[in-house]
């Protein structure tokens, strides 16, 4: 894998979809404290997408990341989002303005957005495969592949058809690794029988995983090794064999300082620390929290101004015994039932029965 991913220097990178932010915009110097501090610890992966932060993801990296370091350093990693095209007359314009966005003349790697069944359908007959094919003939994308969203049957007829992706994204951690619904587990074996390397997304599964309840904390804590939840679970999918790199969405500078700690030299689980984890996968399986990682696709657009994954946080701080926050915004009552919202949820939760429920 690092033969054919020369440039990228470590295993793990930045997911820019949780920077930090006031009033609706990125605060950007801390987000260039943030960038100084991955990139002078020797990584120099950074992941966007159009969509995150509607559109300021692209910016803040723009400004705090390509105008400040020689372009040869650093990994960028952008995306075509299903929202952003009807027809495929609209992909290459649409590419041209994430150059603009981000001040590149290049994407080392362009992926496919959250594929599912439904979704490859659209990309298949706008021919966005083979448009990212031609860019990368250009020399406009160094590389190009696929984030994926759906069960490993899926996952492999898109391999098949595509032969020529050279790289997949995909939901991995230990929470996730049985699900029947992400079935982590055998997307990632999907990938290996393909012979496609993996990117892991969500593998704190959107701070649920950081913010453990003290029951299922206490069992890393027993390890006296003084580090933290989100170690166990960013360390736990870096150990695969075919993971080329995690992502982790950092949105402070303790974060970075914290992450960039235990994954500088990484070293795998060990088999204490994975009897661990297994014991707080168990507790976290058997508890009603709900399985949202806060990618937020469902708030944009939605009619009574939900923010669902805010709710849904409040909800499982009160089931594991922790605070949160008031939401600001449309209260879950005011749900409509629209179901828009479940339609592009990744995670394929019944968003419109949650919040009722809530």
């Amino acid at each position: 894998m690092s033969n054919m991913f020369p440039e990228i220097k470590k295993n793990f990178g930045f997911g820019v979809m949780r920077l930090p932010m006031v009033d609706g915009d990125v605060v950007h110097e801390d987000f260039c404290r943030m960038v100084d501090a991955f990139m002078h610890a020797g990584f120099n992966y950074f992941d966007t997408a159009r969509v995150y932060l509607s559109g300021k993801s692209e910016i803040a990296l723009r400004e705090c990341l390509v105008k400040r370091y020689a372009r040869e350093d650093f990994v960028l990693v952008d995306k075509l989002s299903n929202s952003c095209f009807e027809k495929e007359e609209e992909i290459r314009p649409f590419f041209e303005s994430q150059l603009e966005s981000l001040g590149t003349d290049y994407i080392d790697i362009w992926l496919m957005h959250a594929q599912n069944a439904a979704s490859f359908e659209k990309y298949k007959n706008c021919r966005a495969y083979e448009t990212a094919q031609e860019l990368k003939a250009e020399g406009k994308i160094r590389h190009y592949g696929l984030s994926f969203h759906d069960t490993a049957d899926v996952l492999d007829k898109i391999l098949t058809e595509y032969p020529s992706v050279e790289v997949v994204q995909l939901q991995f951690n230990y929470l996730d690794f049985e699900d029947e619904r992400v079935q982590a587990r055998l997307c990632y074996e999907t990938c290996v029988r393909h012979g496609k390397p993996v990117i892991v997304m969500e593998p704190v599964r959107g701070g649920a995983l950081a913010n453990l309840p003290p029951v299922a904390r206490k069992h890393f804590e027993e390890l006296g090794d003084n580090m933290s939840p989100a170690s166990y679970a960013i360390r736990f999918a870096a150990g695969f064999d075919n993971v080329m790199m995690v992502l982790s969405g950092m949105s402070n500078i303790e974060q970075v300082k914290d992450n960039i700690s235990y994954m500088a030299d990484f070293i795998p689980l060990s088999e204490r620390e994975k009897e661990a984890v297994d014991k707080v996968c168990k507790i976290l399986r058997n508890s009603d929290i709900i399985r949202c990682t806060g990618c937020a696709y469902c708030v944009d657009g939605c009619p009574a101004n939900i923010n669902i994954p805010a709710h849904f946080a409040v909800s499982n701080a009160k089931v594991l015994g922790g605070e949160a926050e008031a939401v600001e915004g449309g209260a879950p009552a005011d749900c409509l039932k629209c179901g828009q919202c479940e339609e592009i949820c990744p995670q394929k939760l019944k968003i419109t029965e949650l919040l009722e429920k809530i």
